[in-house]
């Protein structure tokens, strides 16, 4: 899968293969890539409140475009990256296909230690060599990234929430690879309590694996979300690529924790797909607009 870049927040080397280059696999045994140049992209400080790594991902691709890694690696660095939880991680490696990189990876440091119930002496991990050269270097303070979104029809055609405040929503999808681990359901969970959807709107919730979804349940983030008004989907890659429930009519705006946007990407051209992150998604539940 595409996605599968997602593991570099496990200190890995992770990309995704198409279906032609699998049956060559099967045919030969063996695949092969080039070596990719680098990007380097430096964070400093932390996120502020109501500001989550969907919206440090999109803003970065919104810096760069989504060609602007095109086959090249990409390395977060700095100390701002032990601010950013595995959850965090995952979101923002899984979005590296969506700049057009190769792969994307963090480094093998405590907070994925402590995750893996290890020591950093423990873990083998394989990082940039000292003085290495990069085909570009970014410079991030995570302190000054605001709310995003993606808006139609391209996943760098970011802009910020308080421009898109009261563009009409009306159907939000909180899940995919991207945004569907226990940390995202919380967060939307701590939103929608004891409230309800705008009448009219349809908010699927999709956990990211059957094992998210029974947390979910002993949690009580479940009961919360369905008496708020949410719809529970089986865990699966679902409306984000138009397969199962949830595809959108047509005429329709969605608010997606999806990865794409593209025109026809959730299964009908005649609706339009906003990104945004799982906060963004459930307070524009409660409004049936932007928020």
């Amino acid at each position: 899968d595409s996605h599968t870049s997602t593991a570099g927040a496990f200190n890995a080397f992770a990309a995704g293969i198409d279906r032609t280059e699998s049956a060559g696999i099967w045919k030969r045994g063996e695949t092969w890539f080039r070596v990719p140049e680098s990007i380097r992209i430096n964070l400093k400080g932390r996120l502020l409140k109501n500001v989550y790594a969907k919206d440090l991902a999109l803003w970065i691709i919104g810096m760069i475009g989504s060609d602007g890694a095109n086959y090249m690696s990409v390395e977060y660095h700095g100390e701002g990256v032990s601010n950013l939880t595995i959850s965090d991680r995952m979101t923002m490696a899984n979005l590296a296909s969506e700049m057009g990189a190769k792969n994307a990876v963090f480094p093998a440091d405590k907070v994925l230690g402590d995750f893996l119930g290890t020591s950093i002496e423990n873990m083998q991990g394989v990082w940039a060599d000292d003085g290495a050269s990069y085909f570009r270097e970014i410079d991030i303070n995570l302190d000054e990234i605001v709310p995003v979104v993606a808006a139609p029809h391209n996943v760098d055609n970011v802009k910020t929430v308080s421009e898109t405040a009261g563009v009409a929503v009306h159907e939000g999808l909180i899940g995919t690879c991207t945004n569907g681990r226990i940390e995202d359901l919380r967060i939307a969970a701590e939103i929608l309590k004891n409230k309800k959807i705008k009448k009219g709107f349809q908010l699927n919730v999709i956990p990211a694996s059957d094992k998210i979804f029974l947390q979910a349940v002993s949690e009580g983030i479940i009961t919360i979300l369905m008496e708020s008004g949410a719809s529970i989907l089986t865990p699966s890659c679902g409306p984000c690529l138009g397969t199962g429930l949830g595809i959108p009519a047509s005429g329709h705006t969605v608010i997606s924790t999806a990865n794409r946007n593209f025109q026809g990407r959730m299964g009908n051209v005649k609706a339009e797909i906003y990104l945004a992150s799982p906060a963004t998604v459930a307070a524009s539940a409660l409004t049936g607009v932007i928020t």
